[in-house]
């Protein structure tokens, strides 16, 4: 199933108004810890995958990345990246992730934020990818932590006067999709586990290099009291691979 939510006025303008979307890479509490598995960008060709307001896109040209290809199925994600972007080295593509089809080892690094959750069949994704790199090259993915996506609801188990209890696990080895809620509308997501998520990757031909489970900063901790609860529970689930 290909979903594009973000053509639909209503959610994209919700969506719009998120901190990731009006602050960038910096008003996004997972950044740093991606940022970090990220290899010397300067001269490598970059494919961003679901690249939405082209903030990762444009990074790679501040860390001189040869040339660039941002992928998003969304026609209005893709004007407000067009719109915040004059650098002719970035070629933003409407595609469904899905549909990619590249050159042989096209690319020296591939990268994809928060957008594979949504894609169905992860397995024919690594493959395609795989191919598209050269030999030696880099994947980064992140996406929802499978603690996070096994139960649709997404949500904490509150006691009687409201306090979060824990976060329920359950399902967690049925996968497939999920029905969730974001941005008050249904999206599907698609909750695979951890061992899926690697073996998957190894039999496409990569080298796991690196996994993160990103917790909040200090200063994140510090400046904002509610995130002590995600000291809780993994939200993300991060990944570097290598084309063998």
């Amino acid at each position: 199933m290909k979903q594009n939510k973000y053509d639909d006025m209503p959610f994209f303008e919700k969506y719009s108004q998120m901190p990731r979307s009006v602050g960038g890479l910096n008003a996004a509490g997972e950044w740093q810890a991606f940022r970090a598995l990220l290899p010397n960008l300067e001269g490598k060709r970059v494919l961003d995958l679901g690249c939405g307001f082209g903030w990762h896109c444009r990074y790679a040209r501040e860390q001189q990345a040869g040339s660039v290809v941002g992928v998003d199925l969304s026609a209005n994600m893709l004007e407000r990246a067009k719109a915040m972007t004059q650098d002719s080295a970035i070629d933003y593509r409407q595609l469904a992730i899905e549909d990619i089809e590249f050159q042989p080892e096209q690319f020296d690094v591939v990268i994809s934020s928060l957008a594979l959750h949504y894609v169905e069949k992860f397995d024919v994704l690594c493959q395609k990818i795989n191919g598209y790199l050269v030999p030696g090259g880099t994947f980064v993915l992140s996406v929802e932590h499978p603690i996070f996506t096994a139960l649709a609801k997404q949500d904490w188990h509150y006691g009687p006067e409201g306090e979060k209890l824990h976060w329920p696990v359950d399902d967690y080895y049925s996968e497939g999709p999920r029905q969730a809620r974001f941005l008050e509308d249904d999206v599907i997501k698609y909750h695979r586990t951890v061992a899926a998520h690697m073996n998957i990757l190894i039999e496409s031909g990569f080298r796991i290099m690196k996994l993160s489970e990103p917790q909040p900063t200090e200063d994140m901790l510090a400046s904002i009291p509610e995130m002590r609860d995600e000291m809780r529970r993994p939200m993300f689930l991060m990944i570097a691979a290598q084309k063998i």
